[in-house]
């Protein structure tokens, strides 16, 4: 098989539709067009979201700001956890420290590293099972 010697198949490409041409090919006169009306004239074609001089429903809506009410905690691994001297665990303690920024309301620990020393984790912190499982492992505890 060489490239000069494909072809396409003869019903993978449709012929050109041919209008204005007589009654016989199905769309002479009218070209496929219909009778009258602004779809049948040339230029009769409006943009997207034209109301035919309606105030269009984009205009007719008021213009306000979007806030998402979805709001994600700032994660912690375990592994860094490690790093942190306080045995204790609470957002404030997070916050003092410039760990997280103060804006962040939640906090969510994964597992992702190894803990090595026992730790008191706050109980609005939230956590996965696999990092609640080593927390409990390594010997710390969850207070109010």
């Amino acid at each position: 098989m060489r490239l000069n010697s494909l072809s396409f198949k003869s019903s993978s490409r449709t012929t050109k539709k041919r209008v204005g041409r007589g009654i016989g090919s199905g769309f002479g006169k009218t070209s496929g067009r219909g009778h009258k009306g602004q779809h049948s004239r040339s230029g009769g074609y409006h943009k997207v979201g034209f109301e035919g001089g309606q105030m269009p429903l984009v205009r007719r809506l008021p213009k306000r700001g979007f806030k998402s009410r979805l709001v994600k905690p700032h994660v912690l691994t375990t592994g860094f956890l490690n790093k942190l001297h306080n045995a204790e665990i609470n957002i404030e303690f997070l916050h003092a420290n410039n760990i997280v920024n103060k804006k962040v309301k939640s906090v969510k620990i994964i597992l992702n590293g190894k803990l090595e020393k026992p730790i008191s984790i706050s109980s609005k912190i939230l956590f996965t099972k696999g990092a609640k499982k080593m927390i409990q492992d390594s010997g710390g505890n969850f207070f109010e």
